[in-house]
């Protein structure tokens, strides 16, 4: 199992099943007249719909059960994720509590122990929650005092929560406590344990119905922030905060650790800028309760009223607060404000020249665990919360810090690590001693795993613009370069996340049995570098993104690691979008192109559930500026004819076909809609129908797969390999494009030339 010779020979023409085009629905941005025919994908409980759904899936699976690594690879799969995995445990009132799972579980169980030493005992196993584990634990929350755990779980990989209650030391659930419509939320205790602030959303409705079940598709809007107390039904939940006035801000609510303070982080789109409210609990003359059955909110007050800059608390003393903040800081920064003098803010760690401020942890009494980001490499230093002066720097080999966990009032930190070749390890550190030492807690290991056989280095290559854009290159060791090589390059490059390293049990059989080199290119539009790195991928410069990736692609061709043919790319969410825009405009580059839960419809993605909070980094479509950028690189809108002209580059692409592609989607996604996915499915099955009988377009549909981390799901994470061995075959049928007219009815913006058609969007709303 150490070659893909067996691959090189050719699968027979596919027969694509074909798909109902509607040419009367035609769409007038800014007098570009844009037809939309597969508009009916977006009503996805339609028979329609899943018979679409059904036949494409169908045609995946044909092709690739014919793959004939398929057994061993998953063999290999199931054999190294069988391994026991931990997360960082965290404290409440003596106990702790952590995740693990034993192996091949699809989801981690909660423990909980009294004590460090203690006997650790299960808590909640999201694992019975359903007979197909599609019902997952989305969030949890347990009190100051340890008694209770509050928890939401998940349907289906959706955003939307239900919100139930346990008492700690018997496992039983509070009867009345549970809490429906919950969706971007936290929950947030109150110190005396009666109850915990949320946030929701009415519940939605059609024709004055409330909606059951299935995937609902409607805008999200009017946020509202609730308080649960214990032993109650939701009806009875005291409304803190809503505003009718702004019906699309969102609320996050965070009760400070002293308890006295309610703090309102106010977000309106995904863009790294909040206001800031904070209530003071303890003025309230009958506290929480007294609220009760009022009809008034609670008196916040506005500390941050302007979205200028972003907000995020780290500490308090009374009335002395500490945020982590990007005000006039793009590298961030930590920044302390008297609330008493609202207008006078005094840096306590002014922005590095260089690094990027990842996150401040107060931990014992007056400390600071610092978290920053250089060159995509990780920092850590002790520092005083008071002056932010340095006090001791921790050494930590190159990874990522993926979670601390400890508190003002505990001794003990907690810091949960990883990297490309390093499974796992949680340190416990010790913060009391004048030094502090970072001892192993728990290390995670993986049989038949042998890190020494692989090497993972770090690369800078120019892109278009002669940007240096840093790469991880993870491979066998000592691999020669003579373009040999499968290799697998993924990417995001979206709303400032950072891509660093992870251990993936997927891409070590790769690169063990396949020969892979893997791959992550942090191109423009992350926060490797802080907010002018990610500004740099945004709104009219997004196009930087897509240039970063192909250059990325170029450099491993260059420099000797593979060939187009076996250069593979992968993404998701945002993800998704930069690989289908690439092979668009670079469909030359890859051999095999992976794209899950994509955003394909640059021009319509605003109109579903959460996505008009991305108009921060694509822009919107009601904007003409903005369309003009949108309609250049929309995936929908650019699928081509391998001998038309390239829209932006005016190029005769000669013939070239378009990559081996695999699109995965789920049909419970409530955040990046199926409807995404279905329609660029069938756009590249309408205007490349000679493309398609030489490379495999494949769609998987599952209901188990989220939008969060496409890896988790083990269906989903053998699919590169499925995809490769088969795009290997599909590639040897070398067969010219069609040389007829391109179908602009189908997907190309024109010119409007009649009044006849109907009208589409029109000004942005700001």
């Amino acid at each position: 199992m150490g070659s893909l010779a067996a691959v090189d020979q050719p699968l027979p023409p596919l027969r694509y099943p074909p798909a109902r085009r509607d040419g009367d629905i035609v769409d007038d941005y800014h007098g570009v007249l844009v037809p939309d025919p597969y508009r009916w994908m977006e009503e996805l409980e339609s028979e329609e719909v899943k018979e679409f759904v059904d036949a494409q899936a169908a045609v995946a699976d044909a092709v690739l059960s014919t793959c004939g690594h398929r057994g061993r690879l998953r063999e290999q799969l199931t054999a190294l994720f069988d391994h026991p995995r931990y997360r960082a445990p965290f404290k409440r009132a003596g106990s702790y509590f952590y995740f693990h799972n034993a192996g091949l579980q699809p989801h981690s169980t909660l423990y909980v122990q009294n004590g460090l030493g203690g006997e650790p005992d299960v808590l909640l196993d999201p694992n019975t929650f359903s007979d197909d584990s599609t019902v997952s634990l989305a969030m949890v929350g347990v009190s100051d005092d340890g008694e209770h755990l509050a928890y939401g779980t998940s349907a289906s990989g959706s955003d939307w929560v239900t919100i139930r209650v346990m008492r700690v030391r018997d496992r039983q659930h509070l009867r009345r406590d549970e809490l429906s419509w919950v969706k971007f939320s936290r929950i947030a205790w109150t110190r005396d344990g009666k109850g915990f602030f949320y946030s929701r959303f009415p519940a939605p409705k059609h024709n004055g119905a409330v909606l059951g079940a299935g995937i609902k598709t409607s805008v999200n809007l009017n946020h509202e922030v609730y308080y649960h107390f214990l032993g109650t039904d939701q009806s009875e939940d005291v409304l803190c905060w809503e505003d009718p006035d702004h019906p699309k801000y969102i609320y996050t609510p965070e009760v400070s650790e002293d308890g006295k303070y309610v703090i309102l982080s106010v977000a309106e789109t995904s863009e790294p800028v909040n206001k800031l409210y904070y209530c003071d609990l303890s003025a309230l003359p009958d506290g929480l309760q007294g609220m009760k059955g009022s009809h008034g909110m609670l008196p916040f007050v506005k500390l941050v009223d302007e979205f200028e800059a972003y907000y995020a608390l780290t500490a308090n003393d009374d009335t002395q607060f500490t945020f982590l903040t990007n005000k006039d800081a793009p590298r961030y920064k930590l920044s302390r404000v008297d609330i008493n003098e609202p207008h006078i803010w005094m840096d306590v760690l002014p922005e590095d020249e260089k690094a990027v401020l990842e996150s401040a942890s107060a931990v014992h009494g007056d400390k600071l665990l610092v978290n920053y980001l250089s060159d995509v490499k990780y920092v850590l230093q002790m520092r005083s919360l008071v002056t932010g002066e340095l006090l001791h720097d921790i050494p930590i080999d190159i990874g990522s810090v993926n979670g601390i966990s400890g508190r003002r009032v505990d001794s003990e930190v907690f810091i949960d690590f990883a990297s490309f070749l390093t499974p796992g390890i949680i340190y416990r550190c010790d913060v009391s001693k004048e030094t502090p030492e970072m001892n192993i807690y728990r290390e995670i290991s993986v049989a038949g795993f042998d890190r020494t056989e692989f090497e993972a280095e770090q690369v800078f290559y120019p892109s278009k613009d002669g940007t240096k854009i840093p790469m991880f290159v993870v491979s066998k060791k000592n691999i020669v370069l003579d373009g040999s090589h499968p290799t697998l390059l993924y990417g995001y490059g979206g709303f400032g996340m950072n891509m660093t390293p992870h251990f993936s049990v997927p891409r070590i059989v790769l690169m063990r049995n396949l020969g892979f080199v893997s791959c992550i290119a942090n191109i423009r539009g992350g926060g490797e570098y802080g907010e002018d790195w990610h500004r740099a991928g945004s709104l009219s410069n997004k196009q930087n993104c897509f240039d970063d990736f192909i250059a990325a692609g170029e450099f491993l061709v260059s420099a000797g690691y593979t060939n187009p043919d076996r250069l593979c790319i992968e993404g998701g969410s945002n993800g998704g979008l930069l690989v289908a825009a690439c092979i668009n405009q670079r469909p030359d580059l890859f051999g095999c192109a992976l794209a899950h839960v994509g955003v394909m419809d640059m021009l319509r993605f605003h109109k579903f559930t959460i996505g008009r909070a991305w108009t921060c980094d694509f822009g919107c479509s009601e904007n003409e500026e903005e369309f003009q950028w949108l309609i250049k690189y929309s995936p929908l809108h650019n699928v081509r004819r391998p001998t038309e002209k390239d829209g932006g580059s005016h190029r005769r692409r000669r013939h070239q076909q378009y990559p081996s592609t695999m699109l995965l989607t789920a049909d419970h996604d409530d955040r990046v809609v199926p409807s995404h996915t279905l329609k660029f499915l069938a756009v590249r099955y309408r205007l490349a129908p000679q493309v398609t009988i030489a490379s495999l377009v494949g769609v998987f549909f599952t209901p188990n797969l989220t939008n969060l981390f496409l890896g988790k799901n083990r269906r989903c994470s053998t699919s590169c390999a499925r995809a490769w061995t088969t795009a290997r075959r599909r590639r040897t049928r070398s067969s010219p494009g069609s040389t007829a007219k391109a179908d602009t009815d189908a997907a190309a913006p024109r010119r409007k030339s009649s009044t006849r058609l109907r009208t589409g969007t029109h000004s942005r709303q700001r």
